[in-house]
């Protein structure tokens, strides 16, 4: 008598900090998928209304965890400061919560994308990011060390760390993905992008600017604010991608057309098909790019330490050029922007089975 293998049962829980952890997510959602894994998806906000459309045949969970708001730059530091109890809270409250999850779907196997309470003892557990170095302000870099010794302390805890990077030269997260001292359970698996596998093509259009917003408020609009003036003022014709998944509106201004949100093929096709790009430095959208050899102009979030590096970064590198937001520039973002190359035949993805 022959008895049916139970059908492991994969619980991938994406952090809810803007879209990019949802977004990076996909291709592991897909390959799970392919090889005959039950997915369930734990999100919450837009990370699980994206992924509701990516896949809706899918089951879903809802859980919450902390919001976090980015505020002025000055304020960022006290900002961050007095986060800290509510990101534990929520460390804690997603941890109890998962229990019963786990119980009522009898999940094998957990796949945590930067959400530390996500692993259970009776679990095979794995824990996705690109940061086992935090950077952090000037002005907090004497708690530096005691930050990333709690990082590892709770890495530590899962089975496997999954680094979205290369383990060796080129590396695309630099020294964030490549630490002296890092978890004995990292392990590099290649770069990750929603655009992996997708029939890609392009789209006869006139726009000459293509603005993609993401990340938390109040920063997101400033952002939007800073580009709709001065795209107006240039007269050039511009899309702007809202990043609101949750919201189907489209409206226009002027020169400029906006839209809440693209569906993945179709956002990669505007992509490729529209001569200047402007984007936030966060690492999934930047692994985006690279799986389309696209170089975009970035604008890292003010006050977040980790897309201020990768923006610097990869302006050293002559990838991708960069500019602070309060200091951005449009007729000089676009002119030197000709000078960078987004370099080719670097994208490769490893995604293990267990």
């Amino acid at each position: 008598m022959k008895y049916k293998t139970k059908q492991k049962v994969v619980l991938i829980g994406p952090l809810n900090w803007g879209l990019g952890h949802a977004t990076r997510d996909i291709p592991i959602i897909k390959h799970y998928l392919k090889n005959n894994y039950k997915v369930i998806i734990a999100a919450d906000k837009a990370p699980l209304s994206l992924l509701k459309q990516e896949f809706p045949e899918l089951e879903f969970i809802k859980l919450p965890a902390p919001e976090i708001n980015y505020a002025t730059k000055q304020k960022m530091i006290f900002k961050m400061l007095i986060s800290i109890p509510k990101i534990l809270w929520g460390i804690y409250n997603e941890h109890h919560l998962l229990k019963k999850i786990i119980k009522k779907h009898a999940v094998d196997i957990i796949i945590s994308d930067n959400r530390y309470g996500l692993w259970n003892k009776n679990t095979y557990n794995i824990f996705i990011t690109h940061q086992l170095e935090i950077q952090t302000p000037l002005k907090l870099s004497f708690v530096k060390n005691s930050l990333n010794k709690i990082n590892h302390l709770f890495i530590k805890k899962f089975n496997k760390c999954w680094v979205p990077d290369y383990e060796f030269e080129p590396t695309v997260a630099g020294k964030l993905s490549h630490t002296e001292k890092k978890p004995e359970n990292v392990e590099y698996i290649g770069l990750l992008s929603r655009f992996q596998d997708l029939k890609i093509k392009t789209i006869n259009h006139d726009y000459q600017i293509l603005v993609i917003l993401s990340g938390p408020e109040p920063q997101r609009s400033i952002l939007q604010k800073i580009l709709q003036e001065q795209i107006s003022q240039s007269g050039k014709k511009a899309l702007f991608v809202l990043g609101k998944p949750n919201k189907s509106i489209k409206y226009t201004k002027g020169s400029i057309n906006f839209i809440n949100h693209l569906p993945a093929n179709k956002l990669a096709a505007y992509i490729i098909s529209t001569p200047y790009i402007i984007s936030r430095s966060g690492y999934s959208s930047i692994m985006d790019y690279l799986y389309l050899k696209k170089t975009v102009i970035l604008i890292p979030t003010p006050g977040q330490t980790e897309q201020e590096y990768l923006s610097a970064y990869f302006k050293k590198k002559q990838w991708f050029y960069a500019c602070e937001q309060d200091k951005f520039n449009l007729e000089t973002a676009l002119l030197e922007s000709k000078k960078y190359t987004c370099p080719i035949n670097i994208f490769q993805t490893d995604i293990p089975l267990l």
